[in-house]
């Protein structure tokens, strides 16, 4: 009889179109050739997939540009999700912070998928099987083993480069056609982030605002109903015992 309750939560979120440049003064590489499209991101959904989390990322166009198996290596696709109190509150190596901490963190870089998930006192971070993930047209699908519910996110895309560590390209002063550029001192490292459009508060705060929520009314609705059918049933119980002293 709960059947229709438990069915998948879906929150999907869109996001500005042509605004893959930073706070507007990012200048993408040309070396090798970079569409801003692919950079761009466009639209976020969560949704449960039975006990689990699969995400899909849209962008404006899907590139290969390091012609990677995998189909895409232009962006690194950093997903942080918020299930709950405590958790961490600095973004890894995007050089951005939140309000709230973050408890589980996705990344995709090129051929590189994982998942990792922080403790409550947001120190202690262990990482966790790797996502699967696949292209559908323009869209990023990523299945992971974060437990199915209702949650708060943050959604960054960065450029994509293969010889550095973390395979994030960092924005510099300097220019160059292998370089990701802007006139900003000690700026953000992902082009676009989740958020309305012409917010750039991101940029200038170091600080990104979480999108969705952190709560599932769904156990309450059960226990709500659970509630009911405990009523239902004193209830009847009451009529039968009085039915016999009759």
């Amino acid at each position: 009889m709960f059947g229709p309750l438990l069915a998948a939560l879906t929150f999907t979120i869109t996001d500005p179109i042509g605004d893959a440049h930073g706070d507007g003064t990012y200048v993408l590489p040309t070396r090798p050739a970079l569409s801003a499209d692919a950079l761009d991101l466009r639209e976020f959904t969560a949704h449960t997939d039975g006990k689990t989390m699969t995400f899909r990322v849209s962008f404006g166009a899907m590139q290969n540009p390091w012609q990677l198996p995998g189909g895409q290596s232009a962006a690194v696709t950093d997903i942080f999700v918020k299930t709950g109190l405590g958790g961490a509150n600095t973004l890894p190596e995007l050089n951005l912070n939140v309000n709230e901490g973050w408890q589980y963190h996705v990344r995709v870089a090129g051929e590189t998928a994982t998942l990792d998930n922080v403790a409550a006192d947001g120190r202690d971070i262990s990482r966790q099987s790797p996502p699967q993930v696949s292209v559908e047209g323009a869209t990023l699908v990523v299945k992971t083993d974060i437990p199915a519910g209702k949650y708060g996110y943050w959604l960054t895309s960065s450029v994509y480069s293969p010889l550095t560590r973390t395979g994030l390209l960092t924005p510099g002063t300097q220019a160059g056609p292998a370089a990701l550029s802007t006139a900003r001192t000690n700026p953000p490292v992902p082009v676009d982030v989740l958020a309305p459009e012409g917010d750039f508060t991101a940029y200038t705060t170091h600080t990104l605002a979480a999108v969705g929520r952190a709560r599932d009314d769904r156990p309450l609705l059960l226990g709500g109903l659970g509630g009911l059918g405990v009523l239902l049933t004193v209830s009847s119980t009451l009529r039968l015992w009085r039915s016999g002293r009759q």
